[in-house]
């Protein structure tokens, strides 16, 4: 009987031992994996990172280029502005120097205005005219 208990307890000895040389050798493994799933899991964030610094620094040039981009912008909406404001007294203006011009070109071709009166002097003559 005691044999019997013996052989039985080295049996079981010995499959504990194969299985705990199993579970081991599984462990081993599992620990190689995961190590490499860390270390690509490592490398991919590394990556990802490297590609939002790139995205930021983009970004913030898009940026500072929107904002020269927009005051170039509101620059020419005022230049436009102005235009149109002073049309009429620039329209006026070139008509004014249109006609001296003619004027001057009718002087040097011969004619006289001397005696022609185009519009009233009368802030030569003072206020009491």
């Amino acid at each position: 009987d005691l044999d019997k208990e013996m052989t039985e307890a080295e049996t079981q000895e010995k499959e504990d031992q194969k299985d705990y040389e199993t579970m081991m050798t599984e462990s081993a493994e599992k620990r190689k994996a995961d190590s490499q799933s860390l270390a690509e899991k490592e490398s991919q964030k590394a990556d990802t990172e490297a590609e939002l610094q790139a995205h930021t620094e983009g970004k913030s040039s898009a940026e500072k280029e929107l904002s020269a981009t927009l005051q170039y912008i509101a620059s020419l909406h005022a230049e436009c502005d102005w235009l149109l404001q002073y049309y009429d007294v620039r329209k006026e203006a070139r008509t004014g120097e249109i006609d001296s011009i003619v004027k001057a070109k009718a002087i040097l071709s011969g004619a006289d205005f001397a005696l022609v009166q185009t519009r009233a002097h009368s802030f030569l003559r003072g206020a009491s005219a």
